[in-house]
């Protein structure tokens, strides 16, 4: 019998969340470790160089980190695909808005993410505090426990801050994931997932904060089930790979690539709404951050801390006040997803995607570039060449 894959995760994190719906729905055979044993700490960390999840170990002992290549393993094996259906369309309209949304999920959704979890004490601490201690090690005491959670409470607090979440910024986050639940509870009472009929990367990565932040978490938990129950039962099919699709027909077909759903399209607008500010202004800091840096050695992340995620901040206007959130190239390097299948695409896919795409005010988002690639070499997000381009 085959070894199963490992997933060292936790319930607790955004991230994994992506990983673990896909290996679930793809009926994967893995076992989920906590990042605090021993493997991980003595292993894993020194072989990714840095305290991150979710990261994969297959049977044959290969190391792979990050949900969207965990996910390509399988997609793409090594030349043979190891799952039961792929999750990318074949129709280039429909991949771009899966890309789309595989961004969003991830990126753009972190704002009301780490509100909901950090900003409500009173409802969620008892739950975070049980939550986190799974990440200690195994044989961690009480103590030890609540060491881990007041170390990971004060980080994420701090990050909470950089992601926007603030006591000013507040009452327009509940506003915006509000509007967002409205939107997608909405085209949820047609569609059983983001496209149709089955699921895409789309899906898995909304599921990154949906799950575990905006579910699982007892305050953004009771919001969902209240006010949207069928962003809820998708969340719920998303874990699953049993059909679980009770209200709708047996056969549910994919969206027809002519004829995207209105529902769909207004969902591409919040995204305008939200996320297109923020993610225009970090182009334009990690453009100067580059052009700062004209000798940058490729292949390596300019900082200090081979390690190190951020280059500063970047100052925007959302929903009518000024903010500041960290800038991270793991962001440009998941948009670089979406522009190479665009450009792969034969032209007339590619009018179709920007006609789409301008229709729902994204557009924008088809030509925003760093002057230099990101790469991810060795677990790590890196700066490519310069190029010519």
């Amino acid at each position: 019998m085959t070894s199963p894959y490992t997933l060292y995760g936790a319930p607790v994190s955004l991230f994994t969340g992506k990983a673990r719906s896909y290996l679930r729905k793809q009926g994967i055979d893995f076992v989920e470790v906590s990042p605090g044993s021993d493997r991980y700490l003595n292993y894993i960390v020194p072989t990714v160089g840095r305290w991150i999840i979710p990261v994969m170990e297959t049977p044959d002992g290969r190391i792979i980190q990050d949900g969207a290549d965990i996910i390509d393993h399988f997609e793409k094996g090594d030349g043979q695909p190891l799952r039961r259906m792929s999750v990318y369309p074949e129709s280039p309209v429909l991949l771009a808005i899966s890309h789309l949304f595989e961004i969003f999920g991830g990126e753009g959704l972190m704002r009301p993410a780490m509100h909901y979890r950090w900003n409500f004490d009173r409802e969620n601490l008892d739950f975070l505090r049980s939550e986190f201690a799974l990440v200690a090690p195994p044989a961690a005491s009480a103590e030890e426990g609540e060491r881990v959670f007041l170390h990971n409470s004060g980080r994420m607090r701090k990050a909470t801050v950089k992601f926007g979440a603030t006591p000013e910024t507040a009452p327009l986050i509940e506003q915006a994931f509000h509007q967002w639940l409205d939107l997608f509870n909405a085209h949820l009472a047609h569609h059983p997932y983001l496209l149709g009929g089955q699921p895409t990367i789309g899906d898995f990565g909304l599921m990154a904060a949906m799950w575990a932040h905006l579910f699982r978490d007892p305050v953004p938990q009771s919001l969902v089930k209240a006010h949207a129950p069928r962003v809820g039962r998708w969340v719920e099919r998303m874990t699953t790979s049993e059909l679980y699709a009770h209200e709708y027909d047996a056969e549910t077909d994919m969206i027809s690539d002519n004829d995207v759903p209105e529902t769909l399209k207004s969902m591409m607008r919040h995204v305008a709404e939200e996320w297109l500010p923020e993610i225009t202004a970090h182009y334009e800091h990690a453009n100067q951050w580059l052009a700062d840096r004209p000798d940058l050695v490729a292949g390596t992340n300019g900082k200090d801390n081979p390690a190190s995620r951020n280059i500063g901040e970047a100052v925007f206007e959302w929903r009518g006040t000024r903010i500041a959130t960290v800038v991270q190239p793991y962001r440009f390097w998941l948009l670089q997803r979406l522009h190479d299948d665009l450009a792969a695409a034969e032209p007339s896919d590619q009018t179709r995607v920007r006609q789409l795409f301008r229709d729902t005010d994204v557009e924008a988002l088809l030509d925003l570039r760093t002057i230099r690639r990101v790469d991810r070499v060795d677990h790590l997000e890196v700066w490519g060449p310069v190029t010519d381009d």
